[in-house]
């Protein structure tokens, strides 16, 4: 099991005032730039005099220490084209710390979102001057590949959803102003470049599929749109209604309008029998598909595994869909046609028990590229868990596994077992320590230390597309 991270100084930093990180190396260019933001009205100050090579670490600096007053002048006055959280907080020449593998900390999501509303008041209210940022307009604010673990885990640090909701209450505020409020009346906030927008997501609400028929047809202008995340859409064939079948028909049309689509995620929408439909209307093949929780049929799987989009696949999630029964020879298939390409496979939740996974351990094994495979909440044993490392050998990209925790480590648990107890009944600690030292042999027999195998859903960077 992992464990908490714990706060430390480096040696070299030798006064104690200077927060740290286990393991994280610092060249003097960066402990000097940490230096010069300690007093932050002197460094937004010295910012017009600096030179622009320096501002990705300046951010990066700031980002990591919330220093939120000089983040938001960083935002604010940013001399190139793209602002990239993936190219920013990134392990860097200077910095060892992977910023993108933390939960981003809600004061410096909420500084960088201002700044970028104090950027765009300041082009709109200018009269004929030339603002600092106006030669090298910022044009694209990229904020993907943060971590999205999906739990609340410190009050100080923000979820996928947190940073929507700030978003959220950031433009609603810009708009809104107030009376008593000093500053120039604020303006409309219109920030998309219908040229430049790459994601869209909108997997938190409670639209309905009705909602995002009339929501889609906005976001269709997008014409480079690349990614796009909806949930709760329910266009289940075996319950059809007239005012349903007439959304569902209307929402295929809108969603035919994509030219660009690469990742599609459709997580808790009820598609079953109805996936060709979706994915025939789509004008390009997708490499990454998200299909949670969306109770698919054998013909689902069946009519991916022959479409165009199976052997384009980089990242394919299927959890919480029931594989175990005739739905497994078609997802044999799917994998067979995904093959070359898959690099992330989720099966979470798909009640694979050791022998539906043994009988799928040789097509498996064909994805040579895959990176990681995530098989947590199934009924498998460390008979069936240790197979799969050894048949693993033959995937050298391997570098993640998120197994369950083996049957063998409950007690008194029903067969077949739901998921629900899987996930929640208490297990033998001393029967999984064992089973964790004899995996960890394995591995090093094997040669593969490398590889993390480990039950925790919630520590590992989820594998978002634009990385891959």
């Amino acid at each position: 099991m992992s464990r908490p991270r714990e706060n430390c100084l480096h040696a070299e930093q030798g006064r104690g005032w200077l927060p740290a990180w286990p393991g994280a190396m610092h060249t003097l260019v960066f402990l000097s730039t940490r230096q010069v933001l300690q007093c932050q009205p002197a460094a937004c100050q010295a910012l017009p005099l600096l030179p622009r090579e320096l501002f990705p670490l300046l951010f990066k600096v700031a980002f990591m220490d919330k220093k939120t007053v000089v983040l938001r002048e960083l935002v604010h006055t940013w001399p190139f084209p793209l602002l990239s959280f993936q190219q920013l907080l990134q392990e860097c020449a200077h910095c060892s710390r992977a910023l993108l593998q933390e939960r981003p900390s809600t004061e410096s999501m909420q500084a960088v979102i201002l700044g970028l509303t104090a950027r765009l008041h300041t082009l709109e209210t200018e009269d004929g001057t030339q603002p600092l940022c106006r030669k090298h307009a910022l044009r694209v604010l990229d904020m993907t590949g943060l971590l999205d673990d999906g739990v609340e885990q410190d009050p100080g640090t923000m979820s996928m959803w947190d940073c929507t909701a700030a978003v959220a209450r950031t433009c609603i505020a810009q708009q809104q102003g107030g009376t008593t409020d000093p500053r120039p009346a604020p303006i409309p906030v219109e920030l998309l470049d219908a040229g430049c927008l790459r994601r869209v997501d909108l997997r938190f609400n409670n639209l309905g599929l009705r909602g995002l028929s009339v929501i889609i047809p906005h976001v269709a202008r997008f014409q480079h749109l690349a990614s796009l995340r909806l949930h709760y859409v329910h266009g289940d064939s075996r319950q059809p209604s007239v005012d349903g079948e007439d959304n569902f028909r209307y929402f295929l049309v809108q969603m035919g309008r994509f030219s660009c689509l690469r990742e599609l995620s459709m997580g808790s929408s009820l598609l079953s029998g109805r996936l060709d439909q979706l994915l025939s209307t789509l004008q390009s093949p997708l490499e990454s598909l998200e299909l949670a929780f969306c109770a698919l049929l054998p013909e689902d799987l069946r009519f991916l595994a022959r479409s165009p989009h199976a052997v384009h696949l980089k990242k394919l999630d299927l959890s919480g869909n029931d594989l175990s029964g005739n739905q497994l020879e078609p997802f044999q298939g799917l994998l067979q046609a995904a093959a070359a390409t898959l690099l992330h496979l989720e099966l979470t939740e798909c009640q694979l028990a050791d022998t539906q996974l043994l009988a799928t351990l040789p097509v498996l094994t064909r994805c040579t590229s895959l990176r990681y495979l995530g098989l947590y909440g199934n009924p498998l044993s460390m008979a069936g868990l240790k197979e799969l490392l050894r048949d693993s050998v033959a995937q050298a990209e391997l570098r993640t596994v998120v197994h369950p925790f083996p049957v063998d480590c409950y007690e008194g648990l029903p067969w077949p077992p739901p998921a629900s107890v899987l996930l929640e009944a208490s297990i033998n600690e001393e029967k999984f320590a064992r089973v964790e030292a004899e995996l960890h042999q394995l591995l090093l027999a094997s040669g593969r230390a490398h590889v993390l195998w480990t039950t925790d859903i919630y520590g590992r960077l989820a594998a978002d597309y634009f990385s891959l």
